[in-house]
């Protein structure tokens, strides 16, 4: 799913918050630094890339009409995604003082940059080639990065999650957070549950992971075909999605109880109602907070 530096569909969801943080006056979730380590060569890039690729008849849109595809395929996933998980990542560290925040996945994410609560320590976790490219932004942009981060490369092909990240200075022993987001649409429940089991196995009693994932049955409206259209045209392929029930007992078998479940109407309503620009969640994709309640206690 990752090529040699980021995947065309991270990229877009880079693109997403840094459009909506630029130019929308109702913030859902205001990443302020997207656009900054993105740079204006690759965020030109992307707006040239939905005004010419997007259409579904050839024709280029106009600034409105790329704005309106934008708003309507692009942003509402992963704006709702990261304030649910950055939120949730926020009320955990109120509760417990030290933890540890895992980014699988961590792509073009900002919050190492933005985070100013030094009890959190930040494990980001990409592909070797994907980290790299991120890093060597970082310092064309001359930031520092801060204490409290480390950079965890992990081909999932070769390596061992829990070895890499304990050689990085992870502690099982304490209270962690883990987010997955963007993951699952490409995988089966199979595999993406030994990630799971991969993440229970670090897990501390009290720790939570977080993500996001594409309901597979239901009447859904075009634009759920026509996403799926445009990753798949984009080299990415959607796998069809899964049913709560299945998500749930997967959970359940690894020691982790549903704490927060958030169906698309709930997503809708807390993230979505009342906008001016008729940004609507998606009407397939749920997202799940769990706790890990059983295993062994390192503590």
């Amino acid at each position: 799913m990752v090529d040699e530096r980021e995947s065309v569909t991270a990229k877009l969801c880079a693109f997403a918050r840094a459009w909506h943080s630029n130019w929308s006056r109702q913030k859902i979730y205001d990443d302020y630094l997207a656009y900054d380590l993105m740079g204006k060569e690759e965020y030109d890039e992307i707006y040239d890339m939905i005004s010419r690729g997007f259409s579904f008849s050839g024709n280029k849109f106009s600034r409105e009409d790329t704005e309106q595809i934008i708003n309507e395929y692009i942003a509402p996933i992963p704006l709702s995604r990261i304030h649910f998980s950055e939120s949730r990542l926020i009320s955990f560290a109120e509760e417990f003082g030290e933890v540890q925040y895992v980014i699988c996945g961590a792509g073009s994410d900002t919050f190492s940059f933005r985070n100013t609560d030094r009890n959190i320590t930040v494990f980001e976790i990409d592909h070797p080639d994907t980290q790299r490219y991120k890093l060597e932004k970082i310092e064309g942009l001359e930031w520092n990065i801060p204490s409290n981060v480390r950079f965890v490369p992990v081909d999932f092909e070769k390596d061992s999650l829990t070895e890499k990240l304990i050689s990085a200075g992870f502690d099982p022993k304490k209270k962690s957070f883990f987010s997955i987001l963007g993951v699952s649409y490409y995988l089966t429940l199979d595999v993406f549950s030994d990630t799971l089991a991969q993440i229970a196995e670090l897990s501390a009693l009290g720790s939570v992971v977080v993500f996001d994932y594409p309901i597979k049955s239901g009447h859904f409206p075009q634009r759920v075909y026509r996403l799926e259209q445009i990753t798949a045209q984009l080299g990415e392929v959607m796998r069809g999605g899964f049913d709560y029930g299945e998500v749930s007992r997967a959970l359940y078998s690894l020691g982790f109880q549903i704490d927060t479940y958030m169906p698309p109407d709930k997503v809708q309503e807390l993230y979505f109602a009342g906008r001016s620009d008729n940004m609507k969640a998606f009407e397939n994709v749920s997202l799940i907070s769990a706790t890990f309640t059983s295993g062994y206690d390192y503590e």
